[in-house]
């Protein structure tokens, strides 16, 4: 699937709920879904900068796609990196780096977070964009 039609299905998933307490639950559920970090990127290097709660991320580059992992300590930031890594992780460096986060807007994710929670998201949408970056220069060289 494209980044694009990833996002569509999001944005169709969270308009089921009317209510922002049952996006929560939903957010909460996808994080419990997300595929576990390896322990051994557990780690200070790995580790989310500009996060309230404690997030890992860790990306590798395998047949020319970005695949990431991830894990936190708080349940809500969780569900946001998994929702990151549900429309981003398998796509290519450029891909990502063209991508726009305009589905979080449609989804009212960034409205309904606390300011820490929506910087962390900020973060973590940096640390994507610097692996997809660094990617993209290894592949073009």
């Amino acid at each position: 699937m494209t980044i694009s039609e990833k996002e569509q299905s999001i944005l169709n998933e969270f308009s089921l709920f009317e209510d922002w307490m049952d996006k929560y639950s939903y957010l909460i559920e996808l994080g419990k879904e997300l595929p576990l970090i390896d322990e051994k990127y557990k780690t200070n290097q790995y580790l989310i900068s500009g996060c309230q709660s404690r997030v890992w991320l860790h990306a590798e580059l395998k047949e020319g796609k970005v695949i990431l992992t991830a894990d936190s300590d708080a349940v809500i930031t969780k569900g946001i990196v998994s929702l990151l890594i549900k429309v981003w992780s398998g796509q290519s460096p450029d891909d990502i780096l063209h991508a726009s986060t305009g589905f979080l807007e449609e989804i009212g994710l960034k409205e309904h977070l606390s300011p820490t929670r929506a910087n962390g998201m900020l973060s973590m949408i940096k640390q994507i964009r610097l692996y997809a970056r660094a990617f993209q220069i290894k592949l073009n060289k």
